[in-house]
């Protein structure tokens, strides 16, 4: 089996994004599958024509019981371990990044794009057009998009809550990146339903969003690294059963940044 890597990667000591495409074959015994038509119970969780507002919220419970899983964990500690890694560079990047004024307008509108009440706004108005329309498709794209938003901030509310960390400008709270979790769960959600063709420039978008974090002074590399972990476990658990590919994501660090990295691989 092969496939192919796209690495989306926030990188030093220049800071800057870059957008590699590398061929990746032998990683089978890597991959999670993504294309299954049920759930643990047996359940069907395709589209569903007249997805009532009250379903889309006892989906969401279940998607939250089915977080503690072993491919949560794996992403979680890899996770961990980049964000760890980019730790030592936090600063060196930071102050390098903020101190470029002249990228200031280019990624000021990603404090816009990446606010979690447009993201959730955004993802009801994509979920609320499917209904008016008697789309079951956009419904669905739209409920997961709504159910990735609300696990996403949910998760990145209590960890931040819980590290307490101060931001490179000194106001609270910092890690994980609340903008880089939701862009990337809404990311992830758009590339599941809608392939790559989707989800490289949803995926572009979102480190964008997370380069503007750093750029702004308002987070960390290590802190936008977790962030995007975050965003994929929040995409990826609400939409088991979505897609016709299987792909891997995970966080990597390389001398001086880290990123994240997705390896789209074939149909199953």
């Amino acid at each position: 089996m092969s496939g192919r890597k796209l690495t989306f990667q926030i990188c030093g000591p220049l800071t800057c994004l870059c957008l590699l495409a590398t061929s990746a074959p032998g990683l089978a015994q890597t991959i999670v599958p993504a294309a299954l038509s049920h759930d643990e119970a047996g359940t069907t969780i395709g589209p569903v024509p007249g997805l009532s507002v009250g379903t889309l919220f006892e989906e969401t419970i279940r998607d939250f019981k089915r977080l503690p899983s072993k491919d949560t964990l794996t992403l979680l500690g890899l996770g961990a371990i980049a964000a760890t890694v980019a730790h030592s560079a936090d600063r060196p990047i930071s102050n390098s990044f903020s101190s470029a004024r002249s990228l200031g307008p280019a990624f000021e509108p990603g404090k816009t794009i990446g606010g979690a009440r447009l993201q959730f706004a955004g993802a009801m108005a994509t979920f609320a057009v499917g209904r008016l329309t008697d789309s079951p498709t956009i419904s669905r794209i739209g409920a997961d998009l709504v159910k990735a938003q609300i696990v996403s901030q949910t998760l990145t509310a209590g960890i931040k809550m819980s590290v307490r960390r101060t931001r490179p400008d000194g106001t609270a709270f910092s890690f994980p990146s609340g903008h880089t979790s939701v862009t990337f769960a809404s990311a992830t959600v758009l590339q599941r339903h809608l392939g790559w063709k989707v989800g490289i420039p949803a995926y572009g978008l979102a480190t964008y969003v997370a380069a503007s974090r750093i750029q702004e002074k308002r987070h960390f590399l290590s802190d936008v690294a977790f962030g995007a972990v975050i965003g994929i476990v929040a995409g990826r658990t609400v939409t088991i059963g979505r897609g016709e590919r299987r792909f891997v994501a995970s966080p990597m660090a390389t001398p001086g940044g880290g990123g994240v990295s997705f390896t789209l691989v074939g149909r199953q």
